[in-house]
């Protein structure tokens, strides 16, 4: 079964350059997040949030505030026609080395554990770093790289199967090809 695993922050969210997307007031969806993430409920048996969190080990927000900022999203999603199967995240800091921070692939393997129909080979990770597209080529899925970091898909080109702008290009291309 093909899962659709998608990075938060720079993919859903905008990203807070140099800090943390503490509280809900923080969070602020990229145009086109729910339309996209509607269409691929269409065509993904499973969707699953992945997101390193190294701002609950620093200290700088709790468990709580992340649930606040997530249920949030749901809400929306929801809303919007579309769903969320999982959201995973890990609060440990880069310095950790811990087996669920991406570019590791603990969280992946966690969602094979808990949803054993999804087959990773069959699935596709959507990032905006590095270390997603890392994540995404460990679990043996297709890579979808988004944003502006033209630099970053000639430099790891290796690594990036495709790449669009924005996740809304992505399921619009998804679309188009009926696929």
């Amino acid at each position: 079964m093909a899962a659709l695993f998608l990075d938060r922050d720079g993919v859903i969210n905008r990203r807070i350059v140099d800090g943390y997307v503490t509280r809900p007031a923080d969070f602020v969806l990229i145009d086109g997040v729910l339309e996209a993430i509607a269409l691929f409920a269409k065509r993904f048996d499973r969707i699953f949030i992945v997101t390193n969190q190294q701002g609950i080990g620093k200290g700088l927000m709790t468990e709580a505030d992340l649930e606040a900022v997530h249920s949030g999203l749901l809400r929306q999603v929801a809303e919007a026609g579309g769903r969320i199967d999982r959201i995973y995240h890990c609060p440990n800091l880069k310095s950790d080395h811990s087996f669920m921070r991406k570019p590791s692939i603990g969280m992946a393997l966690r969602a094979r554990r808990e949803f054993p129909d999804v087959v990773l080979h069959q699935s596709v990770m959507v990032g905006d770093t590095a270390s997603d597209m890392l994540f995404g080529r460990r679990a043996g899925m297709q890579t979808v790289l988004v944003g502006d970091d033209t630099g970053l898909a000639r430099s790891k080109s290796h690594l990036v199967d495709l790449c669009f702008p924005d996740l809304i290009g992505y399921a619009r291309y998804l679309e188009a090809k009926g696929l």
